[in-house]
């Protein structure tokens, strides 16, 4: 008699299981529009040329694949491929990659493509991580992050805006 039991039982378990919002099947993700990478990207560089500075520049999405790259007129041609590291690794990370400098020494740290010296922010809009940007090329990781913040601020209102 128990064994009949047991399927009814499991069967009317699952029929009662009320389907929660965060069970939803599809999900929607906010990304940068390639103008505002650009725009952001362009600022950045602007900031820096302010201050006398070439620079690269990469903005990735919130995953940390690139969206747009810039390297400056003059600025080292490793710029590149250390700015995409900061950017990539501030989105993964979702913080500032001056705050990860502690553990740049650790095997996280070491990992192939992170890079935990300052220079790269994500982007943060209503609370979601939506890219990062990443700067390579002043003088100092302080430098790098001020042009990244110049660069977001420069965005950031019509960003808001357009929620």
């Amino acid at each position: 008699m128990y064994k009949k039991l047991i399927p009814l039982a499991l069967a009317a378990s699952f029929a009662a299981t009320p389907v929660l919002a965060e069970d939803a099947l599809v999900v929607s993700v906010k990304r940068l529009s390639l103008d505002v990478a650009v725009k952001l990207a362009q600022g950045t560089i602007a900031a820096c040329r302010e201050k006398g500075i070439q620079i690269g520049v990469t903005v990735v999405d919130r995953d940390g694949t690139e969206q747009v790259q810039m390297r400056d007129t003059i600025a080292a041609p490793i710029t590149g491929p250390i700015s995409k590291m900061k950017a990539f690794t501030a989105a993964n990370f979702n913080a500032a990659t001056s705050a990860m400098s502690a553990r740049a020494d650790t095997p996280i740290g070491r990992i192939d493509g992170l890079a935990m010296s300052a220079g790269g922010l994500p982007i943060q809009l209503a609370g979601s991580l939506v890219g990062a940007v990443g700067v390579s090329g002043a003088p100092d990781g302080a430098t790098d992050e001020e042009c990244a913040k110049a660069g977001l601020d420069l965005v950031m209102e019509d960003l808001e805006l357009s929620l």
